[in-house]
């Protein structure tokens, strides 16, 4: 009896952990691949906005927008909307709203919650970080850069992150929200808020919402 009462113990520990990881899960709709302006356009409306609204993005503005940032477009491969070199993938995205630090997984299109409560404000040295609402940070991940030194780290985490915060600009000049991308960020500080290990370097953040 006491065997079974411990299994039984030990089943429900399980069963409350994976519950409550699964709580920490957000499931995304799928992009929306219609409507928008067409790229002309979009480049033509592109700039950096700095005064935003306090409004929150609908989850379907929120999907289509990280799918854009960095989704998978090719799915027999994994391949992604923005171009890695060699293929690394070394760059994630993680997204500070205002009840918690979420990573955008690609692959099955979601948001891992990583740290609860507001810290967007963390995420740089502007006034507006903290109401804009939401705030991608870039973070590279150089274990993912096999056979790469220092400086091609440094480099080609630098350039892929920038294809990932041009993809963010145009869909949001075709979508009429602002964003700028932003270098100013207490890097240390910020790491130690999203508990990144020693091998995650942060390299850019970029403010989205709509203009203020």
């Amino acid at each position: 009896m006491r065997k079974w009462t411990l299994l039984g113990m030990l089943y429900l520990c399980l069963m409350s952990a994976a519950v409550a990881q699964e709580v920490h899960m957000v499931k995304l709709p799928p992009p929306d691949m219609h409507g928008g302006k067409p790229l002309m356009q979009a480049l033509q409306a592109r700039h950096s906005t700095r005064e935003f609204s306090v409004k929150a993005l609908p989850q379907q503005e929120l999907s289509n927008l990280l799918w854009a940032a960095a989704g998978v477009n090719r799915p027999q491969s994994g391949q992604r909307t923005a171009p890695s070199a060699r293929d690394w993938r070394e760059i994630d995205v993680y997204v500070a709203m205002a009840d918690g630090v979420y990573l955008y997984e690609p692959v099955g299109h979601a948001l891992r919650r990583v740290v609860a409560g507001d810290l967007r404000a963390r995420t740089g040295v502007q006034d507006f970080v903290a109401t804009a609402a939401l705030n991608l940070i870039y973070v590279a991940n150089l274990d993912r850069m096999s056979g790469a030194d220092a400086e091609q780290r440094d480099f080609y985490s630098a350039t892929d992150s920038g294809f990932i915060a041009q993809n963010v600009y145009l869909y949001c000049a075709s979508a009429g929200l602002g964003t700028v991308v932003r270098g100013s960020v207490d890097r240390e500080a910020l790491a130690a808020a999203l508990g990144l290990k020693p091998q995650q370097k942060i390299i850019l953040a970029q403010s989205v919402g709509y203009p203020k």
